[in-house]
């Protein structure tokens, strides 16, 4: 299995646009997770490990996608009403008994399958029944109402890629070919920390100076949803040799270490020393707001992820960098969420050459549309913000400026969990 250069993260350029970070985790990071199997109760959420190809065609067999007459399309009159007694029973699960013969209709249910011979079903609402003659009227046309074998997976299909997320319908699918089990990625172990001398955990007391804790319950938040296996290890104290040894016990034994604050290059900001000494830290200074400073490097081959303090860049940049790391890193190979254009409501001006997201609410125009309103105070520390907000507005590095009934890129929270 493909493993982690000794230098994934190294970056020795000035600025970075987001498109380029995006591109060099792309290309520097791959699958560091084996593989398991696990049935398909356990599999939603997981990462495939390997394509899976059907032996065998869904539906098996021709089948009534109605209930109402199976009959021969050749026995039926063009101009007029056509009488056929009804002659036998076809239910979902039981196949007719005997052979199906010209000049008769059968009763036939959803999903039972088709006899041989019979090409065409009738609805029942649009048919007569008198004691054991149904009638029929003119104008259907040949092979109406019937699903053939095969119509949604044929034998040798492949119905999987490894790689894809497994979403219910992906278990879904793999159930109606017989799949009992897949083989997936073992989920990512990441260690979590927080770092500074500011921040206390709930439960606490609150004193003068100190603010409660959220990123690391924010972030271990979002790993979940990404279905790693997270070990909350609390909150690093801003001392350099405390922080070497926390970091350095927990490569032991994780597959990926990520922090929130002390990314910076700041005096109090003893992540950068500690990294170091225990392997190489790089710092992408990002063109971006909120955020720019995310701290990446390696303990060993135990890749680093350092996120700013600020609790809304936290977030954000976790879901436009950290993310797609992390799912290359488990074995995924769609990371990139999906836009929606919608219309602004809101007017705004930012820098030329950095990328913005603005946090916003979809809500309904006066033409019935989606429009994204602007949530109304943008500071990186605001978190009210992002629970106001149903995603992000994610302005490119070449717009100064937008005006209320633009089109911009609108980028729901649900497609980056």
């Amino acid at each position: 299995m493909a493993q982690l250069s000794d230098d994934c993260f190294a970056f020795g350029g000035e600025l970075m646009t987001t498109e380029a970070a995006l591109s060099e985790l792309r290309s520097r990071l791959s699958c560091i997770c084996e593989t398991e199997d696990v049935s398909l109760a356990e599999a939603s959420g997981r990462i495939l490990a390997e394509d899976i190809v059907s032996a065998q065609a869904v539906p098996g067999h021709d089948n009534a996608a109605v209930d109402g007459y199976a009959v021969f399309f050749d026995d039926l009159s063009e101009k007029g009403d056509t009488n056929l007694p009804v002659t036998g029973r076809i239910a979902a699960g039981h196949p007719l008994d005997g052979k199906a013969l010209p000049g008769n209709a059968y009763r036939i249910f959803t999903g039972a399958p088709m006899p041989e011979g019979p090409d065409t079903i009738l609805m029942q609402e649009d048919c007569k029944l008198d004691g054991e003659t149904v009638t029929i009227p003119p104008g259907i046309k040949r092979g109406a109402n019937r699903r053939f074998a095969g119509e949604d997976i044929s034998v040798g299909d492949t119905i999987l890629t490894k790689g894809q997320r497994l979403r219910p319908q992906e278990v879904g699918l793999a159930a109606s070919i017989g799949q009992k089990s897949l083989t997936v990625y073992h989920p990512l172990r990441v260690a979590l920390f927080s770092t500074g001398d500011e921040v206390l955990d709930i439960g606490n007391p609150l004193v003068p100076g100190r603010i409660y804790d959220s990123n690391r319950y924010s972030v271990a938040a979002l790993l979940g949803d990404l279905g790693c296996a997270v070990n909350d290890l609390g909150i690093l104290p801003d001392d350099h040799d405390t922080i070497r040894e926390a970091l350095r016990d927990a490569a032991a034994d994780h597959d990926v270490i990520i922090t929130s604050a002390g990314v910076s290059t700041g005096e109090e900001d003893h992540i950068r020393n500690a990294i170091n000494d225990l392997g190489g830290i790089h710092f992408w200074r990002l063109a971006i707001r909120p955020g720019r400073p995310i701290a990446l490097g390696q303990i060993g081959a135990v890749p680093f992820i350092g996120l700013p303090g600020n609790p809304v860049a936290s977030m954000v940049t976790f879901m436009r960098f950290a993310r797609p790391a992390l799912l290359l890193m488990n074995g995924a190979t769609d990371i990139d969420p999906k836009f929606f254009r919608v219309p602004a409501a809101f007017a705004y001006q930012k820098k030329q050459g950095r990328r913005e997201w603005v946090r916003a609410k979809l809500s309904i125009a006066g033409d019935g549309q989606l429009q994204a309103e602007k949530f109304s105070r943008s500071g990186a520390g605001i978190l009210t913000s992002m629970v106001a907000s149903d995603g992000l507005v994610e302005l490119s590095e070449e717009l100064t400026s937008v005006e209320a009934g633009n089109m911009v890129d609108f980028l729901p929270f649900n497609e980056v969990r």
